[in-house]
């Protein structure tokens, strides 16, 4: 089993929150299901490897600063693909 990525909240009200995902090569944020409509921004370059419940597995190469929306109710596990660091900011829409 991977180790887990870091999450550090760095905002959160009413409305929002937001949370810096640090992950060292390897690292995972484990399986979990998006309860809110969120954007992604990324803060490094890197690639994931997105696995869904179905057990699909997609990679995706991410580039600093070029963000991304998805819908609430995706379920999947994120994990550092790379061999640097990985970090990425997720905005969630409550």
């Amino acid at each position: 089993m991977a180790s887990t990525a870091r999450a550090t909240v760095q905002h959160e009200d009413e409305r929002i929150r937001v949370t810096r995902w640090d992950f060292r090569p390897g690292e995972s944020t484990g399986r979990h299901v998006h309860g809110y409509d969120y954007v992604v921004v990324p803060v490094t370059d890197g690639q994931t490897q997105v696995i869904t419940a179905d057990g699909t597995v997609t990679l995706s190469q991410l580039r600093a600063g070029e963000s991304y929306a998805r819908p609430a109710g995706g379920e999947h596990e994120v994990v550092n693909a790379g061999t640097s660091a990985l970090a990425f900011v997720e905005i969630e829409l409550k």
